[in-house]
């Protein structure tokens, strides 16, 4: 009779004695083996259950970690946006105060220069009246030809 056996368990047997009568009511000469199968196969699935549970919880803790250094990096990047901008604003204003410096020198320059002008224009004026009256009226009389000439 051929007797199969369980390599993990070389001295047990697996054979099944019943009666033969087709009742069902055979003793398992390997019940013992049998379940040493089942509290086997319990105890794997229980320790990869836990192991499973285990990685789950592992992985949680790993994205709650990336989550959070990601949160850090954002505050991080935020903050120095906001120097950044807060730098460039400063320049900014110190460029329009410099500008604002630069236009009243120009401005005072020409104001300089359009006094220099009137004042030179007086003494002209004063130095040679005929002249002046002459160049005056002279100006006033091509401009009036202009202007009539446009009506035409």
């Amino acid at each position: 009779m051929n007797t199969p056996t369980d390599p993990t368990n070389p001295g047990g047997s697996a054979i099944n004695t019943g009666t033969g009568t087709g009742s069902g009511l055979g003793t398992n000469a390997g019940s013992g083996t049998a379940s040493n199968y089942t509290d086997g196969v319990r105890s794997n699935l229980s320790q990869a259950g836990g192991h499973v549970k285990q990685a789950a919880s592992d992985a949680g803790s790993a994205l709650r970690g990336a989550a959070s250094a990601a949160g850090e990096e954002l505050r991080v990047g935020k903050a120095n946006v906001k120097a950044d901008l807060a730098d460039g604003a400063l320049a900014g204003l110190a460029a329009a105060e410099n500008a604002g410096g630069a236009a009243r020198e120009q401005m005072d320059a020409l104001m300089d220069k359009g006094r220099d002008l009137v004042d030179s224009a007086a003494e002209l004026i004063r130095e040679r009246p005929l002249a002046s009256f002459g160049v005056a009226f002279a100006a006033g009389w091509i401009l009036a030809k202009l202007g009539r000439s446009g009506d035409k």
